[in-house]
């Protein structure tokens, strides 16, 4: 054995071959010494994944946080459609400033992600209207919406209320 060998306790000087139970040690060694590596990097992927969860949890948290309070504006827009219905065009001052409110009201709505489903002459889609009731409708296409009566709603295209339809039914 060398005097500079870097690890005194390995004989592995070509004159004096290295014993049965030293290569093993060897192996032992090097086998654990990979074991640690792929447990490293299994850990690292672990973290990796958890951080990109919690970022995904986070932005989702962000995106529907107002998810209850536009919720709870809906019946204040339906009152206000409701108003303007009712209104007729006698009443113009109350009409004009009732049309301003609700305008005002959709942009606040807009702008958080709400995005109204009026789905009149559409395709009735179950998984954003609600039938209410099946009518015969002559010269409108079957399962197609003839009259919606209430909006939708869509929160960041995730359905916040469906719509209230009425269907036309198979001639």
């Amino acid at each position: 054995m060398s005097q500079n060998d870097p690890n005194p306790d390995l004989n592995l000087d070509a004159q004096e071959p290295a014993t049965g139970a030293e290569l093993s040690e060897v192996d032992a060694l090097r086998f654990e010494m990979n074991k640690l590596r792929e447990d490293s990097l299994r850990e690292r992927a672990e973290l990796d994944n958890q951080r990109k969860r919690v970022a995904r949890d986070i932005d989702m948290a962000r995106k529907f946080a107002n998810e209850r309070l536009l919720g709870d504006l809906l019946p204040v827009i339906d009152s206000l459609e409701a108003g303007l219905a009712a209104a007729g065009e006698d009443a113009s001052a109350l009409r004009q400033g009732m049309e301003l409110t609700l305008r005002q009201l959709l942009k606040v709505a807009g702008d958080n992600g709400l995005v109204a489903v009026d789905p009149t002459g559409q395709l009735f889609n179950p998984e954003h209207h609600q039938a209410m009731s099946l009518v015969p409708a002559p010269g409108v296409a079957p399962n197609h919406v003839v009259q919606v009566y209430q909006k939708g709603w869509l929160l960041n295209e995730r359905l916040l209320r469906p719509a209230l339809v009425v269907v036309a039914q198979d001639g």
